[in-house]
C-alpha cells in the first residue's frame, strides 16, 4: 500500500467473478491538506490506486499498473461527506496481463469508470 492511512479495506467478496469490496477513505489524511483546504477532493489517482491494491488482494499477487483506458470521474469524492465507498471490479487474466473494469460508488453515485491493465510485478 502506497498510501499508508489513506484508506481501509472493510470487505472483500469475490462471486461469480465479480468483487466487491467496501472501503473507507481517512477523511483526516495529510493529502487533504493540500487537496484542496477547505474542501477536500479525493484524487483520481488515489481511487486508482485502490483499485490495483485491490486486484492484488484478488489475485494474491503483487502488480502494476501497466495501462488504463475509458477513465470517467463522473462524481468528486468529498471524503468529508461521502468517505465509505463501493467499488465493484471485473477482473480477468490474459496471458498473464490482468484486465480490470471498475465501477467506484458511493451510496447509489457512480464516481468511478475505469479499464485497468495490471501486469506481475
Amino acid at each position: 500500500m502506497l498510501l499508508q492511512d489513506f484508506y481501509k479495506i472493510n470487505s472483500i467478496q469475490t462471486e461469480s467473478g465479480q468483487t466487491i469490496a467496501a472501503v473507507t477513505i481517512n477523511k483526516d489524511h495529510e493529502v487533504f491538506n493540500g487537496h484542496f483546504p477547505g474542501n477536500p477532493v479525493t484524487p483520481g489517482v488515489c481511487i486508482m490506486q485502490i483499485v490495483k491494491d485491490i486486484t492484488s488482494k484478488v489475485v494474491e499477487k503483487s502488480l502494476f499498473m501497466e495501462s488504463s483506458s475509458n477513465v470517467k470521474f463522473m462524481e468528486i469524492i468529498n471524503p468529508e461527506v461521502n468517505q465509505d465507498l463501493e467499488f465493484i471490479l471485473n477482473i480477468s487474466e490474459v496471458e498473464g496481463v490482468y484486465k480490470v473494469k471498475n465501477v467506484t460508488k458511493f451510496n447509489d453515485t457512480i464516481a468511478l469508470k475505469l479499464s485497468m491493465n495490471l501486469k506481475v510485478v
